[in-house]
Protein backbone atom coordinates (compact mmCIF):
# COMPACT_ATOMS: atom_id res chain seq x y z
CA UNK A 1 0.00 0.00 0.00
CA UNK A 2 1.85 3.25 -1.48
CA UNK A 3 1.18 6.86 -0.22
CA UNK A 4 0.00 9.28 -2.90
CA UNK A 5 0.32 12.64 -2.28
CA UNK A 6 -2.08 15.19 -4.26
CA UNK A 7 -2.16 19.45 -4.20
CA UNK A 8 -4.74 20.69 -3.10
CA UNK A 9 -5.56 21.88 -6.83
CA UNK A 10 -5.02 18.86 -8.02
CA UNK A 11 -7.71 17.10 -5.29
CA UNK A 12 -10.24 20.04 -6.21
CA UNK A 13 -9.82 19.85 -10.15
CA UNK A 14 -10.00 15.87 -9.83
CA UNK A 15 -11.81 14.65 -6.60
CA UNK A 16 -12.45 11.36 -8.58
CA UNK A 17 -9.19 10.69 -9.09
CA UNK A 18 -8.12 10.84 -5.53
CA UNK A 19 -10.95 9.07 -4.44
CA UNK A 20 -10.42 6.24 -6.88
CA UNK A 21 -6.15 6.42 -5.14
CA UNK A 22 -7.54 6.69 -1.62
CA UNK A 23 -8.59 2.74 -2.75
CA UNK A 24 -5.25 1.49 -3.03
CA UNK A 25 -3.70 3.66 0.07
CA UNK A 26 -4.42 6.60 1.88
CA UNK A 27 -3.97 10.01 -0.15
CA UNK A 28 -1.81 13.07 1.24
CA UNK A 29 -3.00 16.32 0.61
CA UNK A 30 -0.47 19.19 0.27
CA UNK A 31 -1.11 22.55 0.92
CA UNK A 32 1.91 25.00 0.19
CA UNK A 33 4.14 21.60 -0.28
CA UNK A 34 2.94 20.57 3.00
CA UNK A 35 0.92 17.80 4.08
CA UNK A 36 -2.13 18.70 5.55
CA UNK A 37 -5.15 16.25 4.99
CA UNK A 38 -4.88 12.38 4.37
CA UNK A 39 -7.86 10.98 2.01
CA UNK A 40 -8.50 7.43 3.04
CA UNK A 41 -11.50 4.93 1.89
CA UNK A 42 -14.20 4.83 5.61
CA UNK A 43 -13.28 1.09 5.30
CA UNK A 44 -9.66 1.73 5.95
CA UNK A 45 -10.48 4.90 8.63
CA UNK A 46 -12.89 2.36 10.37
CA UNK A 47 -10.36 -0.14 10.92
CA UNK A 48 -8.11 2.42 12.09
CA UNK A 49 -10.31 3.70 14.62
CA UNK A 50 -11.50 0.48 15.61
CA UNK A 51 -15.48 0.05 14.98
CA UNK A 52 -17.49 0.59 18.00
CA UNK A 53 -19.97 -2.04 19.36
CA UNK A 54 -22.88 -1.67 21.48
CA UNK A 55 -23.45 -3.72 25.00
CA UNK A 56 -26.10 -5.68 22.98
CA UNK A 57 -24.36 -6.09 19.54
CA UNK A 58 -20.44 -7.35 22.10
CA UNK A 59 -22.88 -10.25 23.48
CA UNK A 60 -24.87 -11.36 20.73
CA UNK A 61 -21.27 -12.12 18.94
CA UNK A 62 -21.53 -15.99 17.67
CA UNK A 63 -19.28 -18.43 19.84
CA UNK A 64 -19.79 -16.82 23.19
CA UNK A 65 -21.12 -19.40 24.68
CA UNK A 66 -18.16 -21.63 24.91
CA UNK A 67 -16.45 -18.95 27.12
CA UNK A 68 -16.30 -19.46 30.73
CA UNK A 69 -17.19 -16.43 32.46
CA UNK A 70 -16.69 -16.97 36.57
CA UNK A 71 -15.61 -13.99 38.48
CA UNK A 72 -15.43 -13.78 41.61
CA UNK A 73 -18.00 -12.38 44.06
CA UNK A 74 -17.32 -8.83 44.57
CA UNK A 75 -17.46 -8.18 48.96
CA UNK A 76 -17.68 -4.76 49.75
CA UNK A 77 -17.17 -3.89 53.33
CA UNK A 78 -19.41 -1.10 55.27
CA UNK A 79 -17.41 1.14 57.89
CA UNK A 80 -19.01 3.03 60.91
CA UNK A 81 -19.74 6.80 60.12
CA UNK A 82 -18.60 8.80 63.25
CA UNK A 83 -20.93 12.09 63.45
CA UNK A 84 -20.10 13.98 65.92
Amino acid sequence: MGTISLTSRELNHDVGRAKKAAEAGPVVITDRGRPSHVLMTYGEFERLTGKRHNLVDALSMPGLSAIDFDPPRSIIATREVDLS
